[in-house]
Parts: C-alpha cells; structure tokens; sequence
C-alpha cells in the first residue's frame, strides 16, 4: 500500500517544473526520492518542524498604518498653527506690505484679532477706541442735556419764586386791617328800624368819641365832607375800585386826593348826621356799587369783625 500512495505523489510532480515559493512554511517537510537513484517509489523518513508564524500577521495592515499616520499629521499640524500661523501673502497686498493669517481652528487667532478659545473664561478683551470715544461723545452730550434742563429747571424756580414774592408783597401791601381798634358791634347788615328810611346799609361799631379811625387798606381818598344822615362822610376808594365808606365822624384827617395805606389814621368816631350815639358807620360797596354785608367782606380778607 505504501507503494501505490510514493507512485501516486510522484505522477503529481514533474522534475522539469521548478515550486513556486511560498510565504507559508510547510508544517513537514517531505523528501522525494529521486527518480534514477536506487530505492525510488520508497517514503523516506519526515522530519517534523516548529511551524513559523509569518511576519505579516505580526505587523498592522496598511490600512491602520495609513490612518495612524494621518491623525499624527493633522495634530502635529493643529498645534503648530496654534504656535505659528500660516501668513499669507497676496500680491496686491504685498506692494502695500499687508499680509493676512488665517485663523486657527483652536487658537482663533488671525492677522486681524485674536480670540483664544484654550484660555481662560476670565481672559478680558480689549474695547476698540472707536467705541470708547463714542462712548465718551454720548456721556459728554448727556451731560451737557442734564446742565441744560437743570438750568432751565432753576431759572423756571427762580422765576416762581420772584411771582409768588411780587404776589406776597402785594398781598402785604393790600392787607385789610380793622378800622377801629376796640369797639362793639350795635346795628347789622340788612337790619331794619324806624331809624332807617331802607334797611341797614352798612355795619355799626360802637366806640368812644374821638376814637381814631383807620384805613380798611392801600387806597386813594376819593371823598371828604358832609353828607345829610350819614354825617360826616371819608370816602377811600381801594386798589382794586371798592370804595369804603366812614361815616359819623367828628373830625377829619385826610383831604380828597390823598394817598392812604392800610392802617393809616383818617379820622375819629362822632355821632354827626342821623346818629343815636358815638359809632363808626362802615359800608362796603365794590366797584362804587350797591353795599354788601362788611363782615363777609373781611371774612375773605381773613379778618373777623
């Protein structure tokens, strides 16, 4: 049997056709008898061999390698662009010595600004000039508006102020005073008696003969003399055209065209003309008109009679 299986490896094998080599080492190697020395179509004896594991099973395919590769290129590239960008010069741009650096795809760094995104978030960034000046233009204006409405503000208080003087110098000045200093009030507004043709014109204050009589307020004294049942008559007629009438008085003080001022003396209680007694009759007639009620009159003048 061992005949039939040398015969059968031989016919597979033609001495004139040389093996083509391998890069897998056979597991055992075989020895074929040659076909002209003695004892052909004899096995020889094997001699077993450690098999060899092949070098291209150790080492990385090509395509691993290739991309190992790659990645250190581009890192190797990132971080020498975050050291030393790139300048690039144009030709335009070279005549006028402007050269221009793209930016970094870590750093952010460029010709034109610089915006480094491996710092810190505390890192503060510069305001350009142009911004701090129109910065400063808008504060400056901001404040020139502020002085401007201030001193508007302060001449419209000014202003006030001297108008609510003028008016509390004239209020002054046109202050109605009592006309008599002590007295007692002995006939009303609007009574009636039989020593009246009409009712009551006016009112009356009950005083000593003799007792002076002063100006209600600042007028001009309009009239002076004797008139029938009111006697001896001082008319004052005001700043404003209300004429005060004193009447029943003994003597006279002021002549017609005179210049009076509130509280000035004008003359002094009597009992002349239609009289039961010594009394100041007082009238009130606005605008030289009919008489209105006295008490009223100095009530709105913040006096009480």
């Amino acid at each position: 049997m061992g005949d039939h299986r040398a015969e059968r490896r031989g016919s597979r094998r033609s001495p004139s056709v040389t093996p083509r080599s391998t890069t897998h080492a056979p597991s055992s190697i075989s020895a074929s008898p040659s076909d002209s020395g003695p004892g052909a179509g004899k096995r020889r004896a094997t001699k077993h061999v450690a098999p060899v594991r092949p070098l291209a099973r150790v080492l990385p395919s090509v395509p691993v390698v290739v991309g190992v590769a790659t990645i250190a290129m581009a890192a190797f590239g990132a971080l020498s662009a975050v050291e030393s960008p790139v300048t690039t010069t144009t030709a335009a741009s070279a005549q006028e010595g402007v050269s221009f650096t793209p930016a970094s795809a870590l750093s952010g760094s460029s010709a034109d600004s610089s915006n480094n995104l491996l710092a810190g978030r505390g890192q503060q960034v510069s305001r350009d000039s142009s911004r701090d000046a129109l910065a400063d233009v808008v504060d400056d204006d901001l404040v020139e508006e502020a002085e401007a409405q201030a001193k508007q503000r302060d001449a419209a208080l000014a202003q006030f102020a001297q108008q609510a003087e003028a008016q509390a110098a004239k209020i002054a000045r046109n202050a109605w005073v009592l006309p008599l200093e002590s007295y007692d009030i002995s006939a009303g507004f609007g009574a009636s008696s039989y020593l009246w043709s009409n009712l009551h014109t006016g009112l009356d204050l009950s005083a000593p003969s003799g007792t002076a009589i002063r100006s209600v307020a600042n007028g001009v004294v309009t009239e002076v003399g004797y008139d029938g049942s009111y006697g001896n008559k001082t008319v004052v007629t005001l700043d404003d055209g209300t004429e005060i009438w004193y009447c029943h008085q003994t003597s006279f003080l002021v002549d017609s065209g005179d210049v009076v001022s509130g509280g000035e003396t004008i003359g002094t209680v009597g009992s002349t003309g239609n009289s039961t007694g010594p009394h100041l009759h007082i009238e009130v007639r606005p605008g030289g008109g009919d008489p209105v009620d006295p008490a009223g009159a100095f009530i709105v003048h913040d006096l009480s009679l």
